[in-house]
């Protein structure tokens, strides 16, 4: 079973492919059990594959904490594969533990570099840019999903002093200094069309006067900046013309009832 989180569609790209290769037709949208905010189940007699992107170094802190909340039967066996602009740090250390906690069978975590999308803090990639190193990645999650379905762990990846850092102390303060929506502003090319409340996945847009407001509980995934089909969503002056990377299949979420793949 592969279960997704996603922001700007990097990470939903990579699981439909990894499903793919590996002959698993289970796609789990977390996206759509966060914002549906209900307790799971999930049962699953494969490995469970998690895909998501890379946040402060490691795993996003909302999907850890769906992790925790949900109830896991059947294959006890789990695999990680984040993506990323260019390092996931230690973040197999804090996967590892995760899986102790839950009672899982850690089976290694490995990084796939995708386009850089966080328009909040770093240059982003442009469209031709962003095209080509989706095309790179390809090679590497076929090898990832030959070690899956020959039921072998990934590589153990050599980590950096800074990585570790970066882990480690940083993740907590970078969480607490630069994840909020305080930057977040829509300018007068807005048409209201609502889809930036409708892709977060925690809830937290509403329309106040056809206006996209943000209420605090925000993760930085980009799906409001990223999907808006107007550009009217900035973060302060860091996102001003600059791409807007969004691959994000809408149907496999959010349409017709948000049903799964």
């Amino acid at each position: 079973m592969i279960l997704y989180f996603s922001g700007t569609g990097n990470s939903q790209l990579a699981a439909v492919w990894l499903a793919d290769l590996i002959g698993d037709g289970e796609i789990v949208s977390i996206n759509r059990y966060l914002k549906e905010g209900k307790a799971a189940v999930i049962q699953s007699n494969r490995p469970l594959v998690f895909v998501a992107p890379t946040y402060s170094w490691r795993l996003p802190r909302v999907v850890e904490q769906w992790i925790m909340k949900t109830s896991f039967e059947g294959n006890r066996d789990v695999y990680f594969l984040l993506t990323c602009g260019g390092s996931c740090g230690n973040a197999a250390a804090y996967a590892e533990k995760l899986c102790d906690k839950k009672g899982f069978r850690f089976c290694g975590l490995a990084p796939v570099v995708m386009p850089e999308n966080y328009l909040a803090l770093f240059s982003t990639p442009g469209e031709q840019e962003c095209g080509e190193i989706i095309e790179n990645a390809k090679p590497r999650i076929s090898a990832l999903a030959t070690r899956i379905r020959s039921g072998e762990c990934f590589d153990k990846q050599d980590v950096s002093l800074g990585g570790k850092l970066e882990s480690g102390p940083v993740n907590p303060l970078f969480y607490a200094l630069f994840v909020n929506d305080k930057g977040f502003s829509v300018t007068d090319r807005c048409v209201s069309c609502g889809k930036c409340a409708v892709r977060c996945p925690l809830n937290n847009i509403e329309l106040i006067d056809g206006k996209p407001v943000w209420r605090g509980n925000c993760t930085h995934c980009m799906a409001c900046i990223g999907g808006c089909p107007t550009e009217a969503i900035e973060y302060k002056s860091k996102s001003k013309g600059r791409h807007r990377h969004y691959i994000m299949d809408d149907s496999l979420c959010w349409e017709n009832g948000g049903e799964d793949r």
